[in-house]
């Protein structure tokens, strides 16, 4: 494939070393200016952009009928619009807010425990997060994920960092050295807890899955998830 990288930083450069060992093409490297871009030598878009950049980034792609894979946060108030602009010009759309293989196993696997815990009322829910120092913002986009699986399965009304309610999940969000990320849910009572955790060894685990889901895409038109491409 012929793949434009938006957004040329630690994950971008991370992108396209992994790509090239899978044989495709990086065509275009974009990281500021993306006014002369040649959308016809492209085949799918991977945006690992910045919040500022990603909306425009994303629907000009879809104007041109590229395919887009994205993984940028900040900017999911527009989401619906992006989508809307991906249907209205039937192209394809992927974003996820972690693109690894384990984590999105993860998430379905999260989603699981939170039924079966959901009418064990002497079962609370707590999650962590860790990531490394250069990571500024908190919760962990995954966090919020994770979450959000729990809120749509169980009794649970919303999230919070802080002090939270009865029916909150809180949050502790970790910033440490240079770990890559580390969450873990922790289901607990008096008697005992129940413990499920993903670690993250490395960044190669986050480029290898928006690869994956680049070339999975080839060829649709609609709007899809991880979901999808993993058949989960």
């Amino acid at each position: 494939m012929n793949i434009a990288l938006f957004g040329y930083g630690k994950m971008g450069q991370m992108l396209e070393k992994i790509g090239i060992t899978r044989g495709h093409q990086i065509v275009a490297k974009i990281d500021v200016d993306n006014a002369n871009i040649d959308y016809s030598n492209i085949d799918v878009a991977i945006d690992f952009s910045t919040p500022d950049a990603a909306f425009e980034n994303i629907t000009n792609c879809f104007e041109h009928n590229v395919p887009v894979i994205s993984g940028t946060t900040g900017w999911l108030s527009k989401m619906n619009e992006a989508k809307s602009i991906c249907n209205r010009n039937k192209s394809a759309f992927i974003y996820a807010s972690n693109f690894s293989l384990g984590v999105n196993i993860f998430f379905e696997l999260n989603k699981s425990l939170a039924k079966m815990i959901a009418n064990l009322e002497q079962y609370k829910v707590s999650l962590e997060e860790t990531h490394h120092t250069q990571k500024l913002d908190a919760p962990s986009g995954t966090a919020i994920t994770l979450a959000e699986g729990i809120i749509e399965n169980a009794v649970y009304s919303g999230w919070k960092m802080d002090e939270v309610e009865e029916n909150e999940i809180p949050i502790t969000s970790k910033r440490i050295g240079k770990v890559p990320g580390t969450h873990t849910i922790t289901y607990e009572s008096l008697v005992d807890a129940i413990e499920i955790k993903h670690t993250a060894h490395n960044r190669e685990g986050f480029a290898l899955g928006a690869l994956v889901a680049a070339e999975w895409i080839q060829g649709k038109t609609g709007i899809f998830s991880m979901k999808d491409v993993l058949n989960l």
